[in-house]
Protein backbone atom coordinates (compact mmCIF):
# COMPACT_ATOMS: atom_id res chain seq x y z
CA UNK A 1 0.00 0.00 0.00
CA UNK A 2 1.23 3.37 -1.37
CA UNK A 3 1.16 6.56 1.04
CA UNK A 4 0.20 9.29 -0.92
CA UNK A 5 2.09 11.84 1.35
CA UNK A 6 2.17 14.79 -0.60
CA UNK A 7 0.37 15.67 -3.37
CA UNK A 8 0.21 19.60 -4.66
CA UNK A 9 -0.42 21.46 -8.13
CA UNK A 10 1.02 24.57 -9.03
CA UNK A 11 -1.01 26.58 -11.44
CA UNK A 12 2.08 28.88 -12.70
CA UNK A 13 5.49 28.36 -11.23
CA UNK A 14 6.98 31.96 -10.51
CA UNK A 15 9.63 33.59 -11.89
CA UNK A 16 12.25 32.98 -8.79
CA UNK A 17 11.21 29.60 -7.69
CA UNK A 18 11.16 28.28 -11.42
CA UNK A 19 14.80 29.24 -11.42
CA UNK A 20 15.12 27.74 -7.81
CA UNK A 21 14.06 24.40 -9.13
CA UNK A 22 16.05 24.82 -12.36
CA UNK A 23 19.22 25.51 -10.34
CA UNK A 24 18.75 22.34 -8.11
CA UNK A 25 17.23 19.68 -10.51
CA UNK A 26 18.63 16.89 -12.03
CA UNK A 27 16.29 16.64 -14.61
CA UNK A 28 14.63 18.66 -17.27
CA UNK A 29 14.33 22.61 -16.30
CA UNK A 30 10.56 24.21 -15.69
CA UNK A 31 10.44 27.62 -16.93
CA UNK A 32 8.38 30.36 -15.91
CA UNK A 33 4.47 29.76 -15.94
CA UNK A 34 4.59 26.45 -16.40
CA UNK A 35 2.05 24.29 -14.46
CA UNK A 36 4.09 21.79 -11.97
CA UNK A 37 3.22 18.89 -9.77
CA UNK A 38 4.59 17.71 -6.52
CA UNK A 39 4.06 14.28 -5.50
CA UNK A 40 5.81 12.37 -2.99
CA UNK A 41 5.32 8.91 -1.34
CA UNK A 42 6.15 5.87 0.88
CA UNK A 43 8.09 3.86 0.07
CA UNK A 44 10.43 5.68 -2.16
CA UNK A 45 11.17 3.24 -4.19
CA UNK A 46 7.31 3.52 -5.75
CA UNK A 47 8.67 6.51 -7.02
CA UNK A 48 9.71 4.58 -10.32
CA UNK A 49 6.24 3.32 -11.30
CA UNK A 50 5.02 6.56 -10.50
CA UNK A 51 6.88 8.35 -12.67
CA UNK A 52 6.57 5.74 -15.45
CA UNK A 53 2.95 6.36 -14.92
CA UNK A 54 2.93 10.03 -15.33
CA UNK A 55 5.30 10.36 -18.33
CA UNK A 56 3.07 7.56 -20.38
CA UNK A 57 -0.32 9.26 -19.37
CA UNK A 58 0.14 12.58 -21.24
CA UNK A 59 2.70 15.25 -22.61
CA UNK A 60 4.88 16.00 -19.46
CA UNK A 61 8.29 16.67 -18.49
CA UNK A 62 10.44 15.41 -15.40
CA UNK A 63 11.86 17.99 -12.98
CA UNK A 64 12.98 15.82 -10.36
CA UNK A 65 12.87 11.97 -9.06
CA UNK A 66 14.75 11.96 -5.77
CA UNK A 67 14.72 8.28 -3.69
CA UNK A 68 15.96 9.28 -0.14
CA UNK A 69 15.72 6.85 2.73
CA UNK A 70 11.94 6.70 3.61
CA UNK A 71 10.00 8.92 1.20
CA UNK A 72 10.07 9.19 -2.80
CA UNK A 73 9.39 12.20 -4.63
CA UNK A 74 8.46 13.71 -8.35
CA UNK A 75 8.04 16.79 -9.40
CA UNK A 76 6.78 16.93 -13.63
CA UNK A 77 5.87 20.21 -15.42
CA UNK A 78 4.58 21.37 -18.90
CA UNK A 79 3.45 24.62 -20.38
CA UNK A 80 -0.40 22.78 -20.12
CA UNK A 81 -2.04 22.60 -16.88
CA UNK A 82 -4.47 19.99 -18.38
CA UNK A 83 -1.65 18.03 -19.14
CA UNK A 84 -0.50 18.21 -15.63
CA UNK A 85 -3.62 17.85 -14.22
CA UNK A 86 -4.32 14.62 -16.76
CA UNK A 87 -0.81 13.14 -15.05
CA UNK A 88 -1.70 13.93 -11.38
CA UNK A 89 -5.30 11.82 -12.52
CA UNK A 90 -3.23 9.22 -13.95
CA UNK A 91 -0.83 8.97 -11.21
CA UNK A 92 -4.07 8.46 -8.49
CA UNK A 93 -5.91 6.22 -11.16
CA UNK A 94 -2.55 3.65 -11.00
CA UNK A 95 -2.33 4.28 -6.83
CA UNK A 96 -5.99 3.59 -6.41
CA UNK A 97 -6.58 6.55 -4.77
CA UNK A 98 -8.11 10.14 -4.42
CA UNK A 99 -6.86 13.20 -4.29
CA UNK A 100 -7.91 13.58 -0.64
CA UNK A 101 -5.99 10.47 0.41
CA UNK A 102 -3.23 12.79 0.84
CA UNK A 103 -1.63 14.08 3.86
CA UNK A 104 -2.59 17.45 5.16
CA UNK A 105 -0.14 19.30 5.91
CA UNK A 106 1.07 20.61 9.63
CA UNK A 107 3.24 23.81 10.21
CA UNK A 108 5.88 22.96 12.05
CA UNK A 109 7.53 26.23 12.47
CA UNK A 110 6.73 29.55 11.28
CA UNK A 111 9.20 32.45 12.23
CA UNK A 112 10.26 35.98 11.31
CA UNK A 113 13.46 37.05 12.59
CA UNK A 114 13.70 41.01 11.42
CA UNK A 115 16.88 43.36 11.54
CA UNK A 116 19.21 40.18 10.50
CA UNK A 117 22.78 40.63 11.91
CA UNK A 118 25.69 40.27 9.23
CA UNK A 119 27.49 37.35 10.23
CA UNK A 120 23.92 35.59 10.49
CA UNK A 121 23.36 36.18 6.78
CA UNK A 122 26.41 35.18 6.48
CA UNK A 123 25.74 31.77 7.51
CA UNK A 124 22.69 32.12 5.50
CA UNK A 125 24.10 32.63 2.22
CA UNK A 126 26.39 29.81 2.45
CA UNK A 127 23.99 27.17 2.37
CA UNK A 128 21.06 29.27 0.15
CA UNK A 129 20.82 27.78 -4.01
CA UNK A 130 18.72 30.69 -4.47
CA UNK A 131 19.12 34.32 -3.57
CA UNK A 132 21.03 36.31 -0.98
CA UNK A 133 19.54 37.96 1.53
CA UNK A 134 21.85 41.24 3.35
CA UNK A 135 22.21 42.57 6.88
CA UNK A 136 19.11 44.63 8.03
CA UNK A 137 16.60 42.27 5.79
CA UNK A 138 14.28 40.12 7.19
CA UNK A 139 14.20 36.32 7.26
CA UNK A 140 11.07 34.29 7.38
CA UNK A 141 11.74 30.96 7.90
CA UNK A 142 8.78 27.94 7.44
CA UNK A 143 9.28 24.60 8.33
CA UNK A 144 6.54 21.81 6.82
CA UNK A 145 5.04 18.22 7.11
CA UNK A 146 5.48 16.46 4.38
CA UNK A 147 8.09 18.12 2.74
CA UNK A 148 6.60 18.60 -0.59
CA UNK A 149 4.23 21.26 0.20
CA UNK A 150 7.39 23.89 1.07
CA UNK A 151 7.06 24.30 -2.66
CA UNK A 152 3.60 25.32 -2.41
CA UNK A 153 4.21 27.66 0.41
CA UNK A 154 7.72 29.12 -1.74
CA UNK A 155 5.49 29.83 -4.88
CA UNK A 156 2.50 31.13 -3.68
CA UNK A 157 4.95 33.53 -1.19
CA UNK A 158 6.44 35.04 -4.69
CA UNK A 159 3.07 35.68 -5.92
CA UNK A 160 2.33 37.89 -3.03
CA UNK A 161 4.95 39.80 -1.97
CA UNK A 162 7.99 40.98 -3.52
CA UNK A 163 10.83 38.74 -1.59
CA UNK A 164 13.79 36.78 -2.60
CA UNK A 165 14.11 32.91 -2.37
CA UNK A 166 16.80 32.18 -0.45
CA UNK A 167 15.98 27.90 -0.18
CA UNK A 168 13.47 25.44 -0.82
CA UNK A 169 13.85 21.99 0.70
CA UNK A 170 10.41 19.76 -0.81
CA UNK A 171 12.22 16.38 -0.02
CA UNK A 172 12.77 14.20 3.44
CA UNK A 173 10.86 14.26 6.60
CA UNK A 174 10.15 17.92 6.63
CA UNK A 175 10.27 20.79 3.85
CA UNK A 176 11.90 24.03 4.93
CA UNK A 177 11.22 27.24 2.87
CA UNK A 178 13.83 30.11 4.01
CA UNK A 179 12.84 33.71 2.23
CA UNK A 180 14.22 37.29 2.69
CA UNK A 181 13.36 40.87 1.82
CA UNK A 182 12.13 43.92 3.65
CA UNK A 183 9.93 43.36 6.47
CA UNK A 184 6.71 44.44 5.27
CA UNK A 185 7.31 42.46 2.15
CA UNK A 186 7.84 39.65 4.54
CA UNK A 187 5.01 39.69 6.39
CA UNK A 188 2.72 39.64 3.51
CA UNK A 189 4.72 36.55 2.46
CA UNK A 190 4.71 34.80 5.16
CA UNK A 191 0.56 35.17 5.48
CA UNK A 192 0.18 34.30 1.92
CA UNK A 193 2.96 30.97 2.33
CA UNK A 194 0.76 30.31 5.56
CA UNK A 195 -2.74 30.54 3.92
CA UNK A 196 -1.92 28.33 1.15
CA UNK A 197 -0.87 25.19 3.57
CA UNK A 198 -3.83 25.96 5.67
CA UNK A 199 -5.73 25.55 2.24
CA UNK A 200 -4.94 22.13 1.77
CA UNK A 201 -6.90 19.22 2.60
CA UNK A 202 -6.41 15.95 3.17
CA UNK A 203 -6.07 13.26 5.78
CA UNK A 204 -4.96 14.16 9.24
CA UNK A 205 -1.94 12.08 10.51
CA UNK A 206 -0.45 12.22 14.15
CA UNK A 207 2.93 14.04 14.25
Amino acid sequence: MVDLRTYVFLDSLQPQFASFQATISKGYLPKVGQASLFVEIAPGMAINHITDVALKSTDVTPGMQIVERHYGMLEIHSDSQADVRQAGQAILDALELEETDRHKPRVVSNQVVRNLEDTQTMLINRFRHGNMILAGQTLFVLEVEPAGYAALAANEAEKAADINILEVRAVGSFGRVYIGGEEKDVVVAQEAASQAIKAVTGKTTKS
